[in-house]
């Protein structure tokens, strides 16, 4: 099992290309699904959950072709859905990754029916898919529990109006998906507003489905009875706005200065006026940010909330600045019941921090030390590694695997700007 080697103490400086967002590329890889024809997309992170997502498509019956180049991180996949499916999404797969439940609305939405395994992923919380299933039960589906997979039938989804109980993100994308193909028209109230959301209708709007509001709470489809596809018009996925933070984050703890490049800074505001709040120098261009440190950072709170919100997806990273700052800061998580899972590796670190219901105390010490530490989850890992290359000394960071399902070559990316990284 691979485990990390950082040297910390040594000041990061140097420009990283951000690759392709990994939450916004797992859907749109999934609506090639709903297409007649093949499609080409471009800038995909070279990422496991990007593989296992390729796997999946491949166990229903799509055509792949990846290519992925060791030479530059500007990987493209095409893909052809095949005009009839098993519909069977095995437990070998979809177990290892939340978002495979993504293809179920694809599924029901082209072939009328799915049979998809309950799905796994980190370990940040119960995440339910009664979202999904109750918006796909209004849009006429049948649905049964059964052996540990959902079983979804339908001679054809009916448009309907539909509210969701709360913003969820992987509800309004799998039900997003399932509308194009619906009889008539489908209006989504209360719907998740994350810039991948935005991506992914960008997609489909490309590949012929119409739709209405991208971006905002309320969403309205018009379904048609097919989906062309993307023809010969490639679709470039977003940049990562999670891979983007937390290399900033990585420049600030360290003390240095580090610009990301093919990010609209638009997707991460929030994050940057906090990252200001807390003393860093942050500027912006076109598809660039830079953040330079200016000194020791002040404690900054924060709360996360559904986008524009703080993202729930950089809190871990967060805390690990937050660790080395002057004052005592507030994380408080409402987004995930089990997000602070990073906390006691961090304490064995030097940090002090302490957990209280969904509420992170934080006080800023001025070092932390190397030590021997686990990732139990995705932005856990990306915590620790922010802490090691803030640390004096050396960290071993074991079960990197959680880390590769999200960050592309982070030892060589973090490498090019200063970072003595090894990989084992």
């Amino acid at each position: 099992m691979d485990r990390l080697r950082i040297q910390g103490g040594i000041k990061l400086e140097g420009t990283v290309q951000v690759s392709g967002a990994k939450n916004a590329a797992l859907p749109i890889l999934i609506s090639s699904l709903l297409a007649q024809e093949k499609g080409l997309f471009e800038n995909v992170p070279d990422l496991q959950d990007i593989h296992l997502t390729l796997q999946i498509l491949e166990s229903l019956g799509c055509a792949i072709k990846p290519q992925f180049s060791d030479v530059n991180l500007r990987h493209s996949v095409w893909i052809v859905a095949p005009q009839a499916s098993s519909a069977l999404a095995p437990y070998d797969l979809v177990s290892k990754m939340r978002a495979s439940v993504l293809v179920l609305g694809p599924l029901l939405a082209r072939y009328g029916r799915a049979k998809v395994s309950l799905p796994g992923g980190c370990a940040i919380g119960a995440r339910p898919i009664d979202f999904h299933l109750r918006a796909l039960e209004k849009l006429g589906a049948k649905i049964e529990l059964q052996e540990g997979y959902v079983i979804a039938e339908c001679k054809r989804l009916q448009g309907a109006h539909i509210r969701f109980d709360f913003p969820s993100v992987g509800a309004t994308e799998n039900i997003l998906m399932a509308a194009t193909l619906a009889n008539g028209e489908t209006l989504l109230e209360n719907c998740a507003r994350e810039p991948e959301i935005v991506d992914l209708a960008h997609a489909l709007i490309q590949m012929g489905a119409q739709i209405e509001g991208a971006g905002t709470s309320t969403l309205r489809v018009q379904g048609k009875s097919a989906l062309p596809g993307l023809k010969n018009q490639p679709y470039a996925i977003m940049g990562d706005r999670i891979e983007a933070g937390t290399y900033l984050l990585a420049g600030l703890i360290t003390g240095g200065n580090v610009r990301v490049e093919g990010i609209d800074p638009s997707t991460l505001q929030t994050v940057l006026e906090k990252m200001r709040e807390a003393g860093a120098q942050v500027t912006t261009g076109e598809n660039w940010i830079s953040a330079r440190a200016q000194g020791r950072p002040q404690a900054c709170s924060i709360q996360t909330l559904p986008y524009p919100g703080f993202p729930t997806d950089m809190q871990a990273q967060w805390s690990a600045w937050m660790s080395v700052a002057q004052g005592t800061s507030i994380l408080s998580e409402t987004i995930f019941e089990n997000r602070f899972m990073h906390v006691p590796e961090l304490v064995r670190m030097g940090a002090e921090m302490a957990v209280r219901g969904n509420r992170l105390s934080v006080n800023g010490v001025d070092h932390l030390h190397g030590a021997p530490v686990m990732a139990t989850d995705l932005r856990a890992s990306a915590s620790l590694a922010l802490a090691a290359l803030a640390a004096k000394g050396e960290t071993w960071i074991q079960r990197i695997y959680h880390l590769d399902r999200g960050y592309e070559k982070m030892e060589l990316k973090l490498g090019a700007i200063g970072a003595h990284v090894q990989r084992a």
